[in-house]
């Protein structure tokens, strides 16, 4: 083998070793990359959870308050048709 057949394998070989060590590395990282993602989706899963919680508390404070509201509408109709009748 001539230097240049010796030189071309060498920086070949080093060229395999380190292209291998790097796939290994982004095996990792995606790895990583995979374990933080299912952490982050697990998160806004209660997060979600947490909103349709206070979105169907709001429903139930908004029912309740028109409620109210029908109820003093109701008061009040009794009350004017008393006050009409006791005029007359």
């Amino acid at each position: 083998m001539d230097t240049t057949q010796l030189l071309l394998t060498v920086v070949l070989t080093v060229t395999t070793i380190l292209l291998v060590v790097v796939g290994i590395q982004l095996i990792f990282v995606l790895k990583e990359l995979r374990k933080t993602l299912k952490t982050v989706n697990g998160i806004i899963e209660n997060f979600e959870k947490v909103g349709v919680s206070v979105e169907h508390s709001l429903s139930e404070v908004t029912g309740f308050v028109s409620g109210l509201k029908t109820i003093f509408k109701v008061i009040d109709l009794i009350h004017t048709k008393k006050n009409a009748k006791s005029k007359s």
